[in-house]
C-alpha cells in the first residue's frame, strides 16, 4: 500500500513538473529589453497549452480507459476528432476575442504595419492548434498504455511469485512426510536387531522432527543449524550400518554467517543411505560439505550403487525430484546440481552460489 502511494506521489510530481515546463515556455521567447512580460501578454500564450492540458487529461483519465481499452477504436477516434475540432474553434475565437479586448493596445503606427503585412489564412492556425492537440492525445495514449503494461507485468510477477510460494509450500509438505517415512523405516529395521539402540533412535528422531517442523517453516536458517541437523541425521541413520559399510563424513563446524534454505542436504544423504548400503556386500558412503570458496556452497555425496527394485516400497522416491524443483524455486540460476551413476558408484554434486549472510 505504501509503495502504491509513493508511486502515485511520484507520478503527480512528474506531471506537475512537465506541465510547469510547458506553461513556462512563453517566457523563454520574450525578447523585449525595455519592459518585462505582462500578465496580459502571458495569458495570450497560455490558451494553447491549457487546451492541450484539457485534452490530455480527458483522454488519460476517461476516454482511453472507457473507450479505447474497451476495443472501441473507431468510436475513440471519432470522439477525439469532434472534441479537437470543437476545442480548436473555441480556442481560435477566444484568441481573437483576447486580442481585441485584453491584449496590450498597439500604437497607430504599429497597427498600420500589421495591416500592411500579409496574414496566413485562419485554417493554418486552426490546423496548427489541432495538430498540437492531436500530438497531446498521442502522448496520453502512449503514457497510459505504458503504465498499463507495467501494471500488467507487475501483476504477472505477483501472481508468479504467489504460485511459486504455493508450490514451494507444497514441496515442503511432501518433504516432511518423506523424511519421516524413511527415518521410521530405518528405526523399524533397527528394532529387530537392536531394541536398545532403536529406543535411543526414537529420542533422536523427536529432536530431529523439531528441526523439520519448525526450521523448515522458515525461508532461511543459519548454515550451522543445517550442519547440526545433517550430522544428527547421519548419526541416526548410521545406527543400523553393518561393519562392511564405510562411512566418511566431512561437514564444517561453522557456516561463516551464511543463510541457507532448510533441508537441502537431507535428500542427498537419504538417497545415499537408501541406495548405497547393502547388508551382504561391502558398501561405502562419502559426504563432503565445502564452504572454503567465498560465496559458494558445495555438497558432494558419493555412495556404492545398489538401486532398489520396483517391488521395494520403502519410500516414495520423490527426494531428488523434490530437491531439483525446490532449487529451481529457491535459487533460480544460482545453483548447479549434477548426478551420475556407474555400476558401482552413485554421485551427487550440489553447488549453490550464495550471497546471503547474517552479518
Amino acid at each position: 500500500m505504501n509503495q502504491h502511494l509513493k508511486q502515485n506521489s511520484l507520478l503527480i510530481v512528474i506531471h506537475v513538473i512537465g506541465w510547469g515546463i510547458v506553461f513556462s515556455l512563453p517566457l523563454f521567447f520574450f525578447h523585449s529589453e525595455s519592459q518585462l512580460p505582462t500578465w496580459r501578454w502571458y495569458l495570450g500564450f497560455c490558451f494553447v497549452p491549457l487546451t492541450c492540458l484539457i485534452v490530455f487529461y480527458t483522454n488519460l483519465l476517461f476516454l482511453i480507459e472507457h473507450v479505447l481499452f474497451r476495443k472501441k477504436l473507431v468510436r475513440y477516434l471519432l470522439i477525439n476528432l469532434v472534441y479537437v475540432t470543437i476545442l480548436g474553434l473555441l480556442l481560435h475565437f477566444w484568441q481573437e476575442y483576447h486580442r481585441a479586448h485584453f491584449a496590450t493596445p498597439l500604437s497607430e503606427a504599429i497597427k498600420k504595419v500589421e495591416k500592411s503585412r500579409p496574414h496566413p489564412p485562419t485554417i493554418l492556425f486552426l490546423g496548427r492548434d489541432m495538430l498540437l492537440m492531436g500530438l497531446t492525445i498521442g502522448l496520453s495514449v502512449a503514457i497510459k498504455m505504458t503504465g498499463n503494461w507495467y501494471k500488467i507485468e507487475r501483476e504477472k510477477q505477483e501472481l508468479e511469485k504467489a504460485r511459486a510460494e504455493a508450490e514451494l509450500k507444497n514441496l515442503k509438505s511432501q518433504l516432511n512426510p518423506h523424511f519421516l517415512f524413511n527415518t521410521l523405516n530405518n528405526i523399524y529395521a533397527l528394532i529387530a536387531t537392536n531394541p536398545d539402540r532403536a529406543q535411543f533412535a526414537v529420542q533422536d528422531l523427536s529432536r530431529l522432527l523439531r528441526h523439520v517442523l519448525y526450521d523448515n517453516a522458515q525461508d532461511l536458517i543459519p548454515l550451522e543449524r543445517e550442519f547440526d541437523f545433517t550430522r544428527s541425521y547421519i548419526k541416526l541413520m548410521s545406527l543400523r550400518l553393518s561393519p562392511s559399510t564405510s562411512l566418511e563424513v566431512n561437514i564444517p563446524e561453522h557456516g561463516n554467517g551464511i543463510l541457507v534454505a532448510p533441508l537441502l542436504f537431507i535428500p542427498l544423504v537419504e538417497n545415499a543411505f537408501k541406495h548405497g548400503v547393502s547388508n551382504t556386500r561391502p558398501s561405502f558412503i562419502k559426504i563432503l560439505v565445502d564452504t572454503s570458496i567465498p560465496g559458494r556452497l558445495d555438497c558432494i555425496v558419493e555412495n556404492s550403487n545398489f538401486p532398489k527394485k520396483d517391488n521395494d516400497r520403502s519410500g516414495s522416491g520423490i527426494g531428488l525430484t523434490n530437491l531439483r524443483r525446490r532449487l529451481e524455486l529457491l535459487y533460480p540460476g544460482k545453483y548447479d546440481f549434477q548426478t551420475g551413476a556407474t555400476a558401482d558408484c552413485f554421485s551427487a554434486h550440489l553447488t549453490i552460489y550464495l550471497q546471503n549472510s547474517i552479518a
